[in-house]
């Protein structure tokens, strides 16, 4: 088993092409671009508090002519634009580690989607040699704190050598 591969963890999800998703700590689009290839008549909403890779997400996406990802920069701690209930997908990938109000942005997800909805989420392993030197998440206080804001657990899964994820129902 080998590093995360975000388009083979989208392939095994349940999705349709019309979804609405929203990527918390998108980065410069790892996720969101194989994700705008699944959702080709959907959009996703690609948030980050940095700018500058936000901008390399606004190149990434002229190079490769997509038009379905809105790029926006917010700080998910103090919550999103997006309307309660909008959304079919929440992704959360190499995120809560780094957010300080971990329950606010679990909390957020579940605002932000539609009944039945999925929130993906993606986290380091605590003993990978490779990952960031700041705490991390458990996958027990990760499933734990996601489980205590409501969601039900859908699949448990290992994502690459370094990381675990979990699938979620709202």
């Amino acid at each position: 088993m080998e590093f995360v591969k975000p388009e083979e963890i989208i392939d095994d999800l349940p999705l349709e092409k019309n979804m609405i998703a929203a990527d918390f700590g998108c980065g410069s689009g790892g996720w969101v671009v194989p994700l705008s290839k699944r959702l080709k008549e959907g959009v996703i909403y690609a948030i980050d508090i940095l700018e500058e890779p936000l901008s390399a997400l606004r190149g990434k996406m002229k190079r490769n002519n997509i038009a379905n990802i809105k790029v926006v920069n917010e700080n998910i701690e103090k919550g999103t634009h997006i309307q309660d209930g909008k959304v079919d997908l929440v992704l959360m990938t190499n995120f809560l580690f780094q957010v300080e109000n971990k329950e606010k942005v679990v909390s957020e997800a579940r605002r932000i989607l539609r009944k039945e909805g999925l929130l993906l989420t993606v986290e380091w392993e605590p003993e990978s040699p490779i990952a960031p030197k700041v705490e991390k998440l458990s996958p027990g206080k990760t499933k734990n704190l996601i489980e205590d804001a409501g969601f039900k657990l859908e699949e448990e899964f290992q994502a690459g050598m370094h990381h675990y994820g979990f699938l979620h129902r709202k």
